[in-house]
C-alpha cells in the first residue's frame, strides 16, 4: 500500500480509509474522507500511455460537465489529473453511488429489467450526442475501434483468427469473417465517433431510477453500433435476450437515430475481439472455459452473419 499511499498524497484530500474495491485490468481502491468517497484508480502498466489516460480524463469531465452520469475526474494539487509514480499510473475519480447491474456469468436480477435497458440505450445515445457535441483538445490521442482496430494486422484486443487453440475448420471461419468484414466496413456509412466501447454489465451502476456509466479504459473512437453491440452481445442467453435488446435499441432511438441494419456484423466484431483478448490473460481464473466460451459465440455470430451476408465478398 505504500505506492497507493504515496500517489494520495498527491491529491488535496484527507484519506479516512482506503480500501480495495475492484480487480480487473485496473485496480480501484475507495477512499474515504470527511467531505465524501473517491475512486483512486492505479492503471495496469503498459496499457495505455500517459496522453492517452489524460485524454480519457479531458473526455470525462466534458461528459460530466454535460450532465452526464460518469465519474468527474479530480484534479491534484499539482493541477492535473493524472499522477505517474516509479512508472505507475494514479488518478482520481468521483465515486458514483449505485450497485453494478449484474456481473458476468450470473443471471440479470433487476426489478425493472426493461426499464432498466431502456434507461440505458438513452444514456448511450446521450453520452454519443454530448461527445459529438464536445470539441477535443489539439492532443487528443486515444486509440481507434475502427476497421484497422478490429479486423488489421494489430488489432487493439490482438489478432483473433490465430487463437491457437482455433480448430482448423474454426481458424478458416475466422479468417473468412476477418475478409467480408473488412470490406462490409468500407463499404458500409456507419455512424462513428466517441463511445466507451465496454458498457458491460460491470460498468453501469443502478442507483434507483438512475443510471452512472464508469471504467471509461476503453474508451476511443469507434462505431456507435459497436456500442450497442458491446451490451447485447453479453446479454445472449439471458431469459429476457430479446425484449431487453429491443429496449436498449428503443431507448437509444428515443434520444438519437441510428441505424441497426448493420447490428449483427458488430455483434460478431465484438464477439470476436473476447476471441483475440483472452489469448494474452491464459493466467486469469477459468480462462480455459471462458476462451472455450469466446470461440463458440464467436463462431456462431460470424456463421449467422455470412449466412446472412453474402453481399459482402
Amino acid at each position: 500500500m505504500k505506492r497507493v499511499n504515496d500517489a494520495l498524497s498527491h491529491w488535496p484530500i484527507r484519506p479516512t480509509h482506503v480500501a480495495l474495491a475492484a480487480e480487473r485490468e485496473n485496480k480501484v481502491y475507495r477512499v474515504a474522507t470527511p467531505n465524501g468517497d473517491y475512486a483512486l484508480r492505479q492503471h495496469r502498466t503498459g496499457y495505455r500511455t500517459n496522453p492517452q489516460l489524460a485524454s480519457e480524463l479531458s473526455w470525462m469531465a466534458a461528459l460530466e460537465a454535460a450532465g452526464l452520469n460518469v465519474p468527474q475526474p479530480i484534479e491534484a494539487k499539482d493541477g492535473d489529473h493524472l499522477v505517474v509514480i516509479d512508472g505507475v499510473q494514479f488518478d482520481m475519480l468521483s465515486w458514483l453511488p449505485g450497485k453494478q447491474l449484474g456481473a458476468h456469468g450470473t443471471p440479470l436480477d433487476l426489478e425493472h429489467p426493461e426499464r432498466t435497458f431502456h434507461t440505458l440505450g438513452q444514456s448511450m445515445a446521450r453520452l454519443h450526442l454530448a461527445s459529438d457535441a464536445w470539441t477535443p483538445p489539439a492532443d487528443f490521442t486515444r486509440p481507434n475501434w475502427d476497421s484497422d482496430g478490429l479486423l488489421g494486422e494489430t488489432p487493439l484486443w490482438g489478432r483473433f483468427w490465430e487463437n491457437p487453440t482455433l480448430a482448423h475448420g474454426q481458424k478458416e471461419l475466422l479468417e473468412t469473417f476477418r475478409t467480408r468484414a473488412t470490406a462490409a466496413l468500407a463499404k458500409g456509412d456507419h455512424d462513428y465517433g466517441l463511445i466507451h466501447a465496454d458498457l458491460l454489465r460491470e460498468n453501469v451502476l443502478v442507483d434507483g431510477d438512475t443510471l452512472h456509466l464508469i471504467d471509461f479504459d476503453d474508451g476511443c473512437h469507434g462505431y456507435r453500433l459497436f456500442e450497442l453491440a458491446t451490451t447485447i452481445f453479453r446479454l445472449k442467453g439471458e431469459p429476457m435476450e430479446a425484449a431487453l435488446t429491443t429496449a436498449l435499441i428503443d431507448g437509444y432511438q428515443s434520444v438519437r437515430p441510428i441505424n441497426i441494419t448493420h447490428l449483427p456484423l458488430f455483434i460478431a466484431l465484438r464477439a470476436c475481439t473476447y476471441v483475440g483478448w483472452i489469448v494474452t490473460r491464459m493466467d486469469i481464473p477459468n480462462a480455459e472455459q471462458r476462451n472455450v466460451e469466446h470461440i463458440a459465440n464467436a463462431t456462431q455470430a460470424v456463421a449467422n452473419w455470412l449466412e446472412k451476408e453474402p453481399a459482402y465478398v
